[in-house]
């Protein structure tokens, strides 16, 4: 299953979030066998968005989105995944009401907050979502996710996103098979062991090298057979740091 990753927003590319929602959904998607294709971040800008999203969804199995939803003045995802996938916007029932409980339940629990700063918000832009998607609803925060054709999308605020994604977890999938190794060597002595498994092996190999600790290997492929394989030619010929 090949999958493609798309983060919005501004305040990742200037640097103010670190982009933690990428690498947690590559790391869970690896993890259960699917192929990370792409990883892009782009700002809140509609066209882009849609851009990206429309060429992807085509290329892709399966395009994750994370941020910009909501009802702000910048969050822009939804109707941009709407013309990517030529449709237009909703409002679902269920995840109105949901909307309308979660800002219910959050002036129940700060009253203050609310008088000062007279919240007011438009519930319908908050539950909107591209027609004929699946929704999501967020249990841990105020904005929905949802599912369009073979696009993903959730928000941006880590907790919301991850569990969001844990609703469908089961729907990504692949026949990657991965195994890790730690060396003490440098990395410039790994290049031939490398070369040699991937010419003998069908397989993939990952080096990334640490200063501070130890090198780590990645060997992936598509049977647990022929990984295997690779991974012991490899122990006899670098060595290996046992956990």
């Amino acid at each position: 299953m090949q999958v493609a990753i798309l983060t919005v927003g501004d305040e990742v590319l200037a640097g103010d979030i670190e982009n933690t929602n990428a690498s947690w959904l590559a790391s869970q998607l690896t993890d259960r066998g699917a192929t990370v294709a792409r990883i892009l971040t782009v700002p809140d800008e509609r066209e882009t968005i849609a851009d990206v999203v429309a060429d992807w969804s085509a290329a892709f199995d399966a395009v994750i989105v994370t941020g910009g939803l909501g009802g702000t003045h910048d969050d822009v995802t939804v109707e941009a995944l709407a013309d990517a996938l030529g449709t237009d916007v909703f409002v679902h029932d269920d995840v109105r009401e949901d909307v309308i409980e979660t800002i219910a339940e959050y002036r129940d629990r700060n009253p203050e907050v609310v008088e000062a700063h007279d919240l007011d918000l438009d519930v319908d832009a908050w539950a909107a979502l591209p027609t004929g998607a699946r929704p999501l609803v967020n249990p841990e925060g105020l904005c929905p996710g949802c599912v369009a054709e073979n696009v993903y999308a959730f928000p941006g605020i880590p907790d919301e996103m991850r569990a969001l994604f844990e609703q469908v977890a089961g729907e990504f999938g692949g026949e990657t098979v991965s195994r890790t190794l730690h060396t003490p060597q440098p990395e410039a002595s790994l290049t031939a062991p490398i070369r040699g498994v991937r010419e003998r092996f069908d397989v993939t190999v990952g080096s990334y090298p640490s200063l501070r600790e130890r090198n780590r290997l990645k060997v992936r492929g598509t049977e647990d057979a022929t990984v295997d394989a690779a991974v012991a030619w490899l122990r006899e010929r670098v060595e290996i740091a046992e956990e």
